[in-house]
């Protein structure tokens, strides 16, 4: 049973490409299907979440993350009523477009694409992955995914100025996006917050004293694991622990939207694309304790020492190999010479880019530029 302000498939707003109707998928599972059988989408398996493999193979990288990410937005999505396939389609579509080496690659090329009076929006690459990079078929370019997936893909971390990107108005920018698509960036958040105290701890970059000191929500329930578990070793008390803050986290997102429906009225789809914010979210008070964890992460984790030269080489490759292909578009492959032809030979480079694993990126650094990453 679905709620009123859930997403009905039956009134999908379609494919750009009409298609008949499956059998026994309904047209956001097929979305999800395709989604997982996109080449993208297993590239995503050599791309790095926070830690590359020199720390260990047992640490998230971009597919994992992304996995972690669907299970609780499913679980979310189900708990609001909302339509959980469309839900779980969007968790796995949300990480798509990101370039490899994790956030210090999405940072290095939006700064490569800057000095060319561009930029890059891992969001916005994404759609043009879905709508014409991935060719699985005869009929049409990209994935032919419905509006409503396409529309979250664009829409579930942010809000678009229609002035500023006219290319979207399709997307109906001036409405908020339906509530499966709200939740992702919560329940984005949720997945990494407690995956990457979980991958820092496993690393050693981060003591369970630091934490308990660090996190105030985290020793709390660590105090009370303690009790519960006073012999058990720390790593089984960390893994208590870290559960009971990722099931605070998801607790309070399906409480405090489901408070914010029934103070606002909201009944109806129509009703969440009209409503002048955005309805699905934290408490204040769980959001305090989100923001310390996220605080924690960056001040402890993401800018430490130990993972700083990392950073260095991913944007020293990226650059490099930017800055190459600039000076040596002959260098590129067929298929992207072109492209070079139609579109900006910035865009094409980016483009390439982004799509490249961690591995191959790599292997492109030392043909080109002569080096290797650390």
């Amino acid at each position: 049973m679905l709620s009123g302000y859930a997403v009905q498939v039956e009134r999908s707003r379609g494919r750009r490409f009409p298609e008949p109707q499956h059998p026994y998928r309904n047209d956001f599972q097929r979305d999800r299907d395709r989604v997982i059988h996109a080449r993208a989408f297993r590239r995503l398996e050599d791309k790095t979440q926070v830690f590359t493999r020199r720390y260990s193979d047992h640490f998230r990288n971009r597919l994992t993350h992304t996995i972690e990410v669907a299970q609780i937005t499913r679980t979310v999505a189900g708990a609001l009523e909302l339509n959980v396939d469309l839900a779980e389609a969007l968790a796995l579509v949300h990480d798509i477009g990101h370039p490899p080496f994790g956030h210090a690659g999405e940072k290095a090329l939006d700064a490569a694409m800057r000095a060319q009076g561009l930029f890059f929006d891992h969001n916005l690459h994404a759609l043009r992955i879905v709508e014409d990079f991935e060719q699985r078929y005869a009929a049409f370019r990209g994935l032919n995914l419905t509006f409503e997936v396409r529309e979250g893909i664009i829409k579930h971390s942010r809000d678009y100025d229609a002035a500023l990107y006219p290319e979207l108005a399709e997307y109906v920018l001036d409405q908020r996006p339906p509530l499966e698509a709200q939740l992702i960036d919560f329940t984005d958040e949720i997945g990494y917050d407690t995956a990457d105290l979980d991958d820092g701890y496993e690393a050693h970059l981060l003591t369970l004293d630091q934490i308990r000191a660090g996190v105030p929500v985290f020793e709390r329930f660590f105090r009370e694991v303690e009790c519960a578990y006073p012999n058990v070793a720390d790593k089984l008390k960390f893994n208590e622990t870290n559960k009971r803050v990722l099931n605070r986290l998801a607790d309070d997102l399906i409480s405090n939207t489901r408070g914010q429906l029934e103070q606002h009225g909201i009944h109806t789809l129509g009703d969440v694309r009209a409503h002048e914010s955005r309805l699905a979210g934290f408490s204040p008070e769980i959001d305090r304790e989100r923001r310390q964890v996220k605080d924690f992460l960056y001040d402890n984790l993401y800018y430490s020492h130990a993972l700083a030269d990392e950073k260095e080489d991913a944007e020293r490759v990226i650059s490099d190999l930017f800055a190459f292909w600039m000076e040596n578009p002959s260098a590129l492959p067929n298929a992207y010479r072109e492209k070079a032809e139609h579109e900006s030979l910035p865009r094409v480079i980016c483009d390439y880019i982004a799509g490249m694993t961690d591995h191959f990126i790599n292997d492109q650094y030392e043909r080109y530029c002569g080096g290797k990453a650390r």
